[in-house]
């Protein structure tokens, strides 16, 4: 079965368009690319529609590719019709197991043998979910990070099917969208980015229950600290050179022994009521009255600044330590 190859990929599939469906329709359509959508839904194409072209400015800022277009959309009644002529299906289903392996097993039953799937499921298995896929072969994880049509990182798993070819053809894909493909070596649940994100979160949550912060002032914490030079740098980086000239081993000497100091936990909280509340009334008081959408054109600034910045900065010192 041959695959089709990346720099061949003109008409995409998207199935289920909510916030992350309507992310990848946005980057799509910016790149110039036919886009198929369905989603059961009610009133599902009007929501679509509405978030790409709420995205549409943010897009504009970055820059689109020739043939950039919202009319490129189309939106289908059945799975089968979306993805009958795609030669990539992204598939944006709720993060439920039983409906990605029916789903996946119509579509790829209705697909060209040669098209690419990927999944955009934040934590589930490739192997779990492809299981009655016809040619799993071919398909893969393809999680990306909201907002989709700006954030770079895709992190791209293989099941235990998946071709080394079919994982390449779609870091190739994604790249030529402007993302940042982040091969991840092993299926393990939430992958790479959503387990540390996982970490932070659960600790937060224990912060805010026994009332030691606010929703806020933890934002605060993670704004204003360690989120700024992460945004550059990461983490291990901005660790080495803190164990000054002799880099991450004098830190690890320096700082390891703190590890074996009780000052996270790693099990959550119980989720009550009251927990709840708390996080839904500092998120409330944060937000005052901006709207979603007001607060989604504002992050999307934001982002494009801050990448801008980083970019002009690292090329200004011939930083070349992503390539």
């Amino acid at each position: 079965m041959a695959l089709i190859a990346a720099d061949k990929i003109k008409t995409v599939a998207i199935l289920g368009a909510g916030v992350i469906g309507s992310g990848w329709a946005s980057r799509f359509l910016a790149n110039g690319l036919d886009v198929v959508a369905w989603d059961p839904g009610k009133n599902a194409e009007a929501t679509l529609r509405a978030n790409v072209a709420n995205a549409w400015p943010a897009l504009t800022k970055v820059g689109l590719k020739p043939g950039a277009s919202q009319d490129r959309l189309k939106f289908v009644a059945t799975m089968e019709e979306a993805v009958k002529d795609a030669d990539f299906v992204q598939e944006s289903a709720p993060e439920n197991e039983a409906l990605k392996v029916k789903m996946h097993a119509q579509a790829t039953a209705a697909a060209k043998p040669g098209a690419i799937f990927g999944s955009s499921t934040s934590g589930l298995l490739p192997s779990d979910f492809y299981k009655e896929a016809k040619n799993p072969e071919r398909c893969l994880v393809g999680h990306p990070f909201n907002p989709v049509y700006l954030l770079p990182l895709v992190e791209v798993c293989g099941s235990k099917w998946t071709t080394d070819e079919a994982k390449q053809i779609a870091i190739e894909f994604y790249k030529s969208l402007g993302m940042r493909p982040l091969h991840v070596r092993k299926e393990v649940p939430g992958f790479i980015a959503d387990r540390l994100l996982e970490a932070v979160w659960r600790e937060g949550m224990h912060m805010i229950n026994d009332d030691y912060c606010t929703t806020g002032e933890l934002d605060d914490a993670i704004r204003f600290g360690f989120g700024i030079r992460w945004s550059f740098f990461g983490m291990y980086m901005i660790y080495h050179m803190a164990g000054g000239e002799a880099g991450m081993r004098h830190f690890m000497e320096q700082f390891g022994p703190a590890l074996d100091l009780p000052w996270t936990h790693l099990k959550a909280p119980k989720l009550t009521t009251e927990i709840i509340d708390k996080i839904v009334d500092g998120t409330e008081k944060q937000a005052g009255t901006h709207s979603i959408k007001e607060l989604e054109r504002l992050r999307d600034d934001c982002i494009i600044s801050v990448i801008g910045a980083v970019t002009d900065a690292k090329a200004k010192h011939g930083w070349k330590f992503e390539d």
